[in-house]
């Protein structure tokens, strides 16, 4: 799957597949064959932060 560029375009594809279909992001990462560090990093530069207890960014 190609990821948007776009930081806040990335946030809300994200969030959707992780509350529509995914447990974790390792779940959603592993699935669609994505690099979780990066995903993490980009969006982390925008400041948000990945909640394991809720299950999505922000």
């Amino acid at each position: 799957m190609e990821l948007p560029k776009d930081t806040m375009m990335l946030f809300s594809v994200i969030n959707m597949k992780l509350r529509d279909n995914y447990n974790s992001l390792d779940e959603l990462c592993d699935d669609l064959n994505l690099n979780k560090e990066d995903i993490i990093r980009q969006l982390g530069a925008a400041g948000f932060e990945y909640s394991v207890e809720h299950n999505k960014f922000w």
